[in-house]
């Protein structure tokens, strides 16, 4: 497995999600001896980089991820986040980026993960109401007390990043990223490169989309996030397809599936980029791991840099992203 670097982490340039193994997809909280193979796995083929957060589960994901890693845990970079759980209140979902908040929450982390510190710890979503500042402060603090080797945001908007950044270097910002989600290439990876944070994206396969397995919202557990998402649902469905149809035809050019081919895509956009394809089964995590060694042709990648956007919204509610 290539590696790249997220500020100072050293990271396999394709990590493994583990939110779908707890939370939010069909299957979720339904067979953890193959989340716990699949984690194990990953290790075998290399990866290095694995991503939870406290609020998938909430909590049971940090905890399945600190057992399946056990002794092995020093030798791989962990994330994890905090900030959408309110702590001081009564631990119910919602944006609380107050430094207080945050310490809770890392404290309980730590404890859930087996670790004595994270490599890499976000700030998950954006909150207005505190300063940004403040919140940093926090992650400086987190820093200088060795309980975090560094800190991140997720779907933060450019002038937060710059704003943050000024107060502590960011090691990283998470923000979904792929085929079907190119936002990120008009203004946020540029100040990324140009500020030198690494970036992570997530749903790099589309939420499944891309893999081309998934074709209908029957095929979807009543409870899965998915079923409420825009792109997945009527017309908008129907179009997104035709993105599907042509990565699958660049799949069968080059002898790959689509996911592999999605996934090589976004690791031919450059140095400092790790993206999290999430899975909750050894199959599909060796079929992602693949993508590593494959390389497109530049006409390739141009057939695939030409593909429409998405319909749809990535979010029913797109309010607290890209703040």
């Amino acid at each position: 497995m290539k590696h790249t670097t997220l500020g100072t982490l050293d990271v396999s340039r394709l990590g493994l999600g583990t939110m779908g193994m707890s939370a939010f997809y069909s299957g979720a909280g339904t067979d953890d001896a193959e989340s716990t193979r699949t984690i194990r796995r990953a290790l075998d083929l290399g990866v290095t980089f694995f991503d939870t957060a406290e609020m998938y589960g909430p909590y049971i994901n940090e905890e399945l991820l600190g057992k399946a890693l056990g002794s092995d845990r020093d030798s791989v970079v962990v994330a994890t986040k905090g900030g959408t759980l309110k702590h001081l209140d009564d631990d119910s979902y919602g944006l609380d980026g107050r430094p207080a908040n945050l310490r809770i929450a890392l404290e309980g982390s730590l404890k859930r993960l087996g670790t004595d510190h994270v490599d890499l710890y976000y700030q998950h979503r954006m909150d207005p109401s505190v300063p940004i500042e403040d919140t940093v402060g926090a992650m400086a603090d987190f820093v200088a007390e060795g309980k975090i080797l560094g800190y991140g945001l997720s779907e933060a908007a450019p002038a937060r990043i710059v704003a943050a950044h000024a107060v502590h270097p960011i090691t990283a910002v998470q923000t979904e990223y792929s085929l079907w989600s190119r936002d990120p290439e008009d203004e946020l990876l540029p100040l990324l490169r140009e500020l030198g944070i690494g970036f992570v994206p997530y749903s790099p396969l589309g939420r499944g989309f891309l893999t081309g397995a998934l074709r209908s919202v029957d095929q979807l557990d009543e409870s899965d996030f998915r079923r409420n998402s825009p792109r997945f649902r009527g017309e908008n469905l129907k179009q997104n397809l035709a993105i599907v149809d042509a990565v699958e035809s660049v799949a069968a050019e080059v002898g790959a599936t689509s996911a592999q081919v999605a996934l090589a895509w976004i690791l031919a956009q450059g140095e400092g980029i790790a993206p999290i394809p999430g899975t909750k089964r050894v199959s599909r995590l060796e079929e992602n791991v693949a993508a590593d060694a494959l390389t497109l042709t530049d006409d390739q990648l141009a057939v695939l840099n030409g593909l429409p956007k998405p319909a749809g919204d990535r979010y029913a509610d797109m309010s607290s992203v890209n703040r």
